[in-house]
Parts: C-alpha cells; sequence; structure tokens
C-alpha cells in the first residue's frame, strides 16, 4: 500500500507576473510536513490548487490514494482545512456550528468536538463574533479534526497568536497525528513552530522547491561559520552550501557540522536553525567564484 497522503508532482500554474514551476513533493501518512517560504513565494496558491480552488496548468495530485479525477466528496470530506482568516459563520455559537457541520460531514464526531471546545476553555453558547482572534483560530482546528479527516492542511494557523495560544494549537496538532494514518500539511512563516511538530520541511522561493528534507537533518546536521575572507580561501567549497557577505566578514552555511568542525578545528562550527537555513538558500549565493 502506498504509504503517501499527498503526493504533488510537477504542479504548474502560470499567472501574468508569477509562476508556480513544477513543484513536487509528498506527505507521508503519520507526517506533519512544514512548507515555508517568504510571502509570494507561492504556498497559497500551492495550497489552493491541491484544493481544487484555482485551475493548475500542469502536473499531477494524488490525495489519500485517489488521483484527481477520482477525487469525490468521499475523499473530501476526508481532509480538513483551516486557513488563517477562516471563515466561520460568526453570527453562529459553537454549538450551533455543531449541528450545521453534523449535516455535511457524515464522520462528524460530536462528542470529541465537545469534549476539545471545554479543554481549550471555548464557550460552546457565546456568538463566533465575540471571539478573540486565538479563539476563532482554536475553534476552527477543533472543528477541523471533529470531520475525522485523514489530511489536514492548514495555512499559517499560528500567525498573529500569542505563545500561549500557540503552543495550544501546535499540542492539538500533535494529538492529532499521532492516531493512526493522520497527516498534516502546514504552511508558516513561524519556524519556530515547524522546529516542534514538523517531521519534513520544504522550502518555497520564487514559485520553486529549492528543498524537501527531513527536519531532523536540517536541525542536527546543518550548521554555521563566521570568518574572513582569508579564512573562507582554506575551506573547500564542497563543504559550503551557501554563504552571505556580512560587511568584511562571510556568513557560511554548511551541511555537515560534524564532519566540518574536526576538519577544520580551529574553525566555529555553531548550529543552524530552519529560521537560518531558509535565510541563506534564499539570500545567500553559491561559493564558486569566491
Amino acid at each position: 500500500m502506498d504509504n503517501t497522503a499527498l503526493n504533488i508532482t510537477g504542479l504548474t500554474k502560470r499567472y501574468r507576473d508569477f509562476t508556480l514551476d513544477n513543484v513536487s513533493f509528498r506527505v507521508p501518512y503519520g507526517a506533519v510536513v512544514g512548507f515555508v517560504g517568504e510571502n509570494g513565494a507561492g504556498k497559497s496558491t500551492t495550497l489552493k490548487a491541491i484544493l481544487g480552488l484555482i485551475k493548475k496548468d500542469a502536473g499531477t495530485i494524488s490525495i489519500l490514494g485517489a488521483q484527481e479525477q477520482d477525487i469525490d466528496f468521499a475523499i473530501r470530506s476526508k481532509i480538513g482545512v483551516v486557513f488563517d482568516g477562516n471563515n466561520l459563520p460568526e453570527k453562529m455559537t459553537p454549538k450551533q456550528l455543531s449541528f450545521f457541520l453534523t449535516n455535511i460531514y457524515p464522520s462528524w464526531e460530536k462528542e470529541k468536538y465537545f469534549s476539545m471546545l471545554d479543554k481549550l476553555s471555548l464557550p460552546a453558547n457565546r456568538k463566533i463574533k465575540t471571539f478573540s482572534k486565538g479563539m476563532k483560530m482554536k475553534l476552527a482546528i477543533v472543528a477541523a479534526l471533529s470531520q475525522n479527516p485523514e489530511l489536514l492542511i492548514m495555512d499559517e494557523p499560528t500567525s498573529g497568536l500569542d505563545p500561549v495560544v500557540r503552543d495550544d494549537i501546535l499540542n492539538m496538532i500533535l494529538d492529532y497525528v499521532q492516531e493512526e494514518k493522520r497527516s498534516v500539511l502546514i504552511s508558516s512563516h513561524i519556524t519556530s513552530d515547524l522546529e516542534k511538530i514538523a517531521d519534513y520541511i520544504v522550502l518555497i522561493h520564487k514559485g520553486k522547491v529549492i528543498f524537501d528534507k527531513r527536519k531532523d537533518e536540517l536541525i542536527h546536521h546543518y550548521g554555521m561559520i563566521k570568518c574572513d575572507t582569508e579564512q573562507f580561501k582554506a575551506i573547500s567549497k564542497e563543504d559550503v552550501i551557501r554563504y552571505r557577505r556580512q560587511g568584511s566578514e562571510l556568513d557560511l552555511l554548511i551541511s555537515d557540522r560534524n564532519a566540518v568542525q574536526m576538519k577544520y578545528p580551529n574553525i566555529q562550527v555553531v548550529p543552524a536553525t530552519i529560521d537560518d537555513i531558509m535565510l541563506f538558500y534564499v539570500k545567500g549565493e553559491m561559493p564558486c567564484g569566491i
């Protein structure tokens, strides 16, 4: 059996001033995939194409084992979606929302829904329009999870929220993915959140996927070096992925910090965060020519 909840191959969408260019990556069952990139890189366009909200120009999309032409209501009902600035019916209360969604989703879990509302201190009988941004986002996630989806797609779910609310939401995602055959694709610019919950990181830049790697590889193996030009000349260019010039100094990104530290014991190598790695890939230069 295929172990992939979502498989995207060669996804292309052309606009007058932007092209989503041959995007390919996968979301395995049981995994959280973090989708990162600067504003305008193509994250939201990719998610809209996956959900069929825009028409693609090329490529294939497979969801929960079904090719796009075979994706029917039964498949779509197994996909939970949470977008930033969600469109919850604000005149309803969460209790009324449950009754409404029961008639839409055949696998709606009423008891789970109200249990999560209680756990997160979300009032069931208060109109949604009176909720704070954080409360609305938590409600949107509770509603998505109560559909009992196999694939959860989220667009910036923690954007603009305080650290306490963000932690609640991240724990909800981690609890969800512990269940069998549950998968998450989460677009976010808060990379520290992804360091906590993601299994894989996909970086998109100017409509192209730059890398698709395991988070542990990035966190535990990548590193940075700060040096001057003379020190840089002593370092093999094969050991450097990207560099950035900061005044008279150079910042280097390397993929195996332990090996490089052993090779150059007099040069300090420090760990790199996902933010650092993303910045180097987006704004750094290749080491040839220095």
